[in-house]
């Protein structure tokens, strides 16, 4: 397709390489018993070469959680196309949501889960917090409407949001309409006939601010601006070109061959990854491969809606000579391992998080990651393909909030012990002290 060679060349990125570290994790079942969902009868270790009695199973671990300190992820993948566009409309401003729960100590009982049983940290999305990021660092201010109260204890993506980004928290009431919120925000920060651009889903629409009672009026010194509104979980068809450029990538790479069978592993939110994946393998002919999308947030009817959204509008905005419906891709949704509510933890899985990462040296955390890394783990036992592997989405920051509401995961320290008093009698001479 050659027109998606002269997208992929378009020498302006976000990341200057797709290029990710890849490492091999073995695994090996300590006794009899099998359990996908108990990752504590398994023994894991990185970068095994062959197979051998000790490590008979592995995959493979495309490692872009260390692209970046706090970018790391399928976030920087997100916004790998998305800034230099933001760059080249000359975007001053970008404005983004976030579902946002808030849980502090002083208020856990106001937000016990129906469950009974599950405490929820509310914490701000990644998608924000990489974004106020991404914009400091190429000369936008972020504007972060983030949903419900400031925590009492600022940590994690909250702590990274308020360092880069201007954050504004909104009382739930008004974050329920969410075009209502972003219009009277807009009113409050932008002035009258400021252009305004708003990515979501599958459309880019363009628009200018309307002069109203409530407009903010041109301060002196204040130059005008041009800003731009982003999707919840930078969901959009221009988020889906980075994951594309990934792909083609991973297929020149030595690690992985075009005609092999290969399943990609990777957890999803709003599915934007596991879609700009498997939308790369079908524009790029790899027939072979598959994308494995674990559901941790909506229903298969969601995810299947959703990749035909963003699939249209990658489409129409690069004017692809296809339809949505006529392109056949490899992307099979599972569910998770021991289906949840979004954000519940089971226990052990904390537990299992740090195992993993004394064994392997690799993070996961338990609501993300580690979703993808078990099935990883089923798919490579039932060798249900010539390679598996795991797209590591990050998401490192997010353990800082589940250590203030899961303590107990985080507190199971060894006092010190100091050592013996050596006795001097055995280290002295005959006649000296």
């Amino acid at each position: 397709m050659s027109s998606l060679d002269a997208l992929l060349e378009r020498g302006v990125w976000l990341l200057e390489t797709p290029c990710s570290r890849i490492d091999t994790v073995g695994f090996a079942l300590k006794g009899c018993e099998c359990s996908f969902q108990d990752l504590s009868k398994f023994d894991f270790c990185k970068n095994v070469t062959s197979k051998t009695e000790k490590e008979p199973h592995k995959f493979r671990v495309i490692r872009d959680d260390l692209l970046h300190p706090t970018l790391g992820g399928n976030k920087i993948r997100k916004l790998d196309a998305v800034v230099p566009f933001l760059k080249d409309e000359e975007i001053t401003d970008v404005v983004r949501t976030s579902l946002f729960f808030v849980l502090s100590f002083l208020s856990l009982k106001r937000f016990q889960c129906l469950s009974g049983d599950l405490w929820r940290l509310s914490k701000c999305s990644c998608c924000c917090c990489s974004s106020a990021v991404a914009c400091a660092e190429h000369g936008m201010s972020a504007h972060l409407l983030l949903r419900g109260e400031k925590i009492e204890v600022t940590t994690g993506y909250n702590l990274i949001s308020e360092v880069y980004g201007n954050v504004v928290y909104v009382p739930r009431t008004e974050y329920a309409d969410r075009q209502k919120m972003l219009s009277s925000h807009m009113e409050r920060v932008a002035c009258p006939e400021e252009p305004v651009l708003w990515l979501n889903g599958n459309s880019i629409t363009r628009e200018t601010i309307t002069p109203s009672e409530s407009s903010k009026l041109l301060e002196p010194g204040r130059g005008r601006r041009k800003w731009a509104v982003l999707g919840e979980g930078g969901a959009s068809g221009l988020a889906l070109l980075g994951f594309i450029r990934l792909v083609r990538w991973l297929s020149e790479n030595e690690v992985f061959e075009r005609d092999d069978k290969i399943k990609i592993v990777v957890d999803s939110g709003t599915g934007t990854s596991a879609i700009g994946l498997a939308l790369g393998i079908a524009l790029l002919g790899l027939h072979q491969w598959e994308i494995v999308g674990v559901m941790l947030s909506g229903s298969r009817e969601y995810y299947e809606r959703q990749t035909k959204n963003l699939v249209t509008g990658f489409l129409q905005q690069f004017r692809c000579d296809q339809s949505a419906e006529a392109l056949s891709l490899n992307l099979v949704w599972e569910e998770r391992k021991r289906v949840r509510r979004f954000g519940k933890i089971y226990g052990g899985e904390i537990g299992a998080c740090k195992s993993i990462a004394r064994q392997t040296g690799i993070l996961l955390d338990p609501i993300y990651t580690l979703a993808a890394w078990e099935v990883a783990i089923e798919l490579s036992w039932n060798e249900t393909a010539d390679k598996v592997a795991i797209l590591h989405t990050g998401g490192a920051l997010g353990l800082f909030g589940l250590a203030q509401t899961n303590p107990q995961e985080f507190s199971q320290t060894r006092e010190y012990a100091p050592p013996k008093q050596l006795s001097l009698a055995r280290h002295t001479k005959s006649g000296r002290s």
